[in-house]
């Protein structure tokens, strides 16, 4: 019953993650994975059929998500980066 009930509140945890804005949503996944994924495994959830669905959906749909922020925090780093640049270039 333990487990059954972690596999649910990780869920339930997943599920509001999702909703977040997208730094929150980083930050909560983050917390999430290293709370559920790191010292267990993706098949020690013990939730029924429809639940792992939603799990297995939710946790694709939030590894593009990071995929994509990866991407957005590189390339506004990048055009921080060029805008000091530029502003050491004028003074």
């Amino acid at each position: 019953m333990e487990r059954r009930n972690r596999s649910i509140k990780a869920l339930n945890e997943l599920i509001y993650i999702d909703s977040l804005d997208d730094e929150e949503r980083a930050i909560g996944l983050s917390s999430w994975t290293k709370e559920y994924l790191i010292d267990k495994d993706i098949s020690d959830f013990d939730l029924e059929k429809g639940d792992l669905i939603r799990l297995s959906e939710l946790v694709y749909k939030n590894l593009q998500f990071l995929k994509k922020h990866k991407f957005d925090i590189a390339d506004a780093m990048n055009d921080t980066q060029k805008i000091k640049q530029f502003i050491k270039l004028k003074h």
